[in-house]
This record gives C-alpha cells, structure tokens and sequence, in this order.
C-alpha cells in the first residue's frame, strides 16, 4: 500500500468518464501504445496515449467509455501532447481499462 493521503488530497484528482473517439498507432512511443482521442462532455475533446495493445485493438476500443484524470497539466510523450491520465488496472504487462458498467453521460465526474 502507498502512504496514506488525507481525503482532502483525494478530491483534488478530478476523475472522469469520456468516450474514445479515435485510436491511432503511436510508434514513437518507448512502449507499445496508441494515441486515444476522448469526448468528455461539457470539458471538452482530449488526447492521450496508453500502452494497452496487448489487450486491446483499435477498433474495439472505438467508442469505448473509460475513466481518467483531467486534471493533470499536459505531459510531452515523445512528439505527442497528453492531455489526461486514462486509468487501468495493471496485470503484469497488461493494463485493462477502467470503465462504468453502464453508459453514462460524458464527462460524469468519478467519486
């Protein structure tokens, strides 16, 4: 376990449901990863990358809705600008993504 954080320093992490708009091969990055572009509402459109290829192609993650942190300042990956944060749980190599059992509106905040 991590060292404990006050809860006040938890909310301070704005989480967030988007849909995946557009997924592309990122091949400049260190590890496999694609370039993801999210929908997240009323916030607006963000890109990111992720290395999730070994569970995951392109198209199914088209129109995937998946959690992420918005709220983190922009990140250069190689020649690429992050946006936000797309969280997964890691198993070994594989990441696998984060999402509501049940669609909901983009942009709904996580608690």
């Amino acid at each position: 376990m991590s060292e404990i954080i006050p809860f006040e320093d938890f909310v301070k992490v704005d989480l967030r449901v988007g849909t995946i708009l557009e997924v592309s091969n990122f091949p400049e990055a260190r590890k496999p990863a694609y370039q993801l572009t999210i929908d997240f509402g009323d916030l607006g459109i963000k890109k990111t990358s992720a290395q999730i290829t070994t569970l995951y192609n392109k198209e199914d993650l088209l129109h995937k809705q998946i959690v992420a942190v918005v709220n983190f300042p922009r990140k250069q990956i190689a020649s690429f600008m992050s946006d936000c944060l797309v969280l997964g749980a890691v198993n070994g190599k594989d990441v696998i993504l984060l999402n509501p059992e049940i669609k909901v509106k983009n942009g709904t905040a996580v608690l």
